[in-house]
């Protein structure tokens, strides 16, 4: 009897035991039937559930525009490009030409716009990557691939500046371009000069295709002097490029002053500012007067051809001449050269040559011992020549390097 009540009671806790966890199994992940038989919900048989899904990528308002736009050609290598946005503000542009080359550029306060610092290059191409953000911080970005014209048409520019070389401190420095040249501020700017002493250069175009470039004084002596010309990616006329990147680079020498009193027939030189010799000289008759006004040497011509073709309507007097020691003062023909062919009197005491300034000198190619001799000898392209009381007119800016005539304001 005891043992049977024991089976009963096992039988009943047993069940409970069951009866447990079937309930814990219908209300968990675990699996089981429901009381109809039916699969439990979550258990064998029943779909998963969905994961949680993340939140949607925000958009930024920020809309960044680039120009030239993506595959752009034949793009003009000034004003072209610019980045700007809307809705947000520029946190990033970076710009590379085709060697990978950093572009520099300025990113406006405001943050709206990029620009570069200055032109680009013709016949290459460039790669944009700029980043903007949006009041809420979130990232806009934007690409663009373009490539720059090549020039069809292209001008040279020439000037009278051989590197390396001395010169006097009444240099001017003369640039002669090969056509008209339209958009004369884009062209200066591309030329720059640097003095070693600080000096400041300034421009000055003599009609459209000559600019001409000196400091409101005279060069002190001594001064080192660097031109650089970039030139190459400038529009210098509508179609028109430069064809020359190129630099330059010359020496200021001693200072030589000299000045030919007309009325006196004769010449004073200064050096470094004093006193150094005085030379009697002949210069331009009344009916061919010498000009007046501050001339600087251009150039030295050695033994040069003067014919009387360049002074018009001369006759009787005419000649064809070869000239010792001629120094260019003037584009028109005037000079300070050797004067082989006047007696010993004539010097100190009269005017006689067709406008130039005559130093005596011997017979044939004249004599380094002579008085002409001596001076071209001691004297550089550069240096200064006054001419005062002469009856002739003022020399004008323009011919040869004579701007000294001009005042600095309007230079």
């Amino acid at each position: 009897m005891r043992m049977r009540s024991i089976r009963v009671g096992a039988a009943l806790a047993l069940g409970s035991t069951m009866l447990l966890a079937t309930a814990c199994s219908g209300s968990g992940t675990g699996g089981g039937t429901s009381a109809d038989g039916k699969p439990a919900a979550g258990g064998p048989g029943a779909p998963s559930a969905a994961p949680a899904s993340s939140a949607a990528p925000k958009t930024s308002a920020a809309v960044v525009d680039i120009q030239p736009k993506d595959g752009s050609q034949d793009v003009a290598p000034a004003g072209a490009l610019k980045v700007s946005v809307a809705s947000g503000k520029l946190t990033q542009v970076a710009v590379t030409d085709k060697d990978g080359n950093a572009v520099a550029g300025t990113l406006a306060a405001d943050g709206l716009s990029w620009l570069p610092a200055a032109g680009l290059a013709v016949s290459s191409t460039y790669k944009v990557a700029a980043q903007a953000t949006d009041a809420n911080g979130v990232v806009a970005t934007s690409d663009s691939t373009f490539s720059t014209l090549t020039p069809a048409k292209t001008s040279r520019s020439q000037d009278n500046i051989t590197t390396g070389s001395t010169y006097g401190v009444g240099m001017i420095v003369s640039i002669n371009f090969g056509a008209p040249v339209k958009n004369q501020a884009a062209v200066e700017k591309a030329i720059t000069v640097e003095a070693s002493d600080g000096t400041q250069v300034k421009g000055h175009w003599f009609g459209n295709q000559r600019l001409d470039l000196r400091p409101q004084e005279f060069w002190k002596p001594g001064t080192k002097v660097a031109l650089h010309f970039r030139l190459k990616n400038v529009e210098t006329s509508p179609g028109v490029y430069g064809n020359s990147d190129r630099d330059e680079s010359f020496t200021i020498g001693r200072s030589q002053i000299s000045t030919v009193n007309d009325a006196a027939h004769e010449m004073t030189v200064k050096r470094d500012g004093q006193p150094d010799q005085t030379i009697e000289i002949s210069s331009g008759s009344a009916e061919h007067p010498t000009y007046n006004g501050t001339m600087v040497v251009e150039a030295k011509e050695g033994t040069a051809r003067m014919t009387s073709a360049s002074v018009p309507g001369l006759k009787p007097g005419e000649y064809d001449l070869q000239v010792p020691h001629s120094m260019r003062l003037t584009d028109s023909g005037t000079y300070v050269h050797g004067n082989n062919w006047s007696s010993h009197g004539t010097f100190g005491s009269a005017n006689v040559s067709h406008g130039c300034v005559g130093l005596e000198d011997t017979a044939g190619n004249g004599s380094a011992n002579s008085s002409a001799g001596k001076f071209y000898d001691a004297s550089l392209v550069g240096d200064v020549v006054k001419v005062v009381n002469s009856k002739g007119a003022q020399v004008s800016p323009d011919n040869g390097l004579s701007g000294w005539n001009m005042p600095w304001a309007t230079w």
